[in-house]
């Protein structure tokens, strides 16, 4: 069980680590021709509300008021999230950026 509860725990916190696609918005170079693009123009104006438009999944103590199920519940909304955020940001790099993609959007 402690094994389980340890490996829930490490996908959570891997899963948090995905950067939001306006910190990556901002740390793409402005002097990139693909950067005056409308297609970048847009995906930077959806990068600045993305955060808040981003749809809120059960909290992590709510899923564990539920018990194991709940908090398994919890966690794979938390790594869906993640994964849409990086594919978000993958996007947005391929319509922003003459640059390869780097290794954390390459996944």
């Amino acid at each position: 069980m402690k094994a389980k509860l340890f490996a829930a725990m490490t996908i959570f916190a891997v899963a948090g680590c995905t950067t939001q696609p306006a910190e990556h918005a901002a740390k793409l170079s402005t002097q990139d021709p693909k950067w005056r693009s409308p297609e970048c123009a847009r995906a930077r104006e959806a990068a600045s509300t993305y955060e808040a438009s981003e749809k809120k999944t059960m909290s992590m103590s709510a899923g564990l008021l539920l018990g194991p199920y709940g908090l398994g519940i919890a966690m794979a909304g938390k790594q869906h999230q993640a994964k849409m955020r990086n594919q978000f940001a993958r996007d947005m790099h391929l319509k922003c950026s003459s640059q390869p993609l780097p290794a954390s959007l390459a996944r």
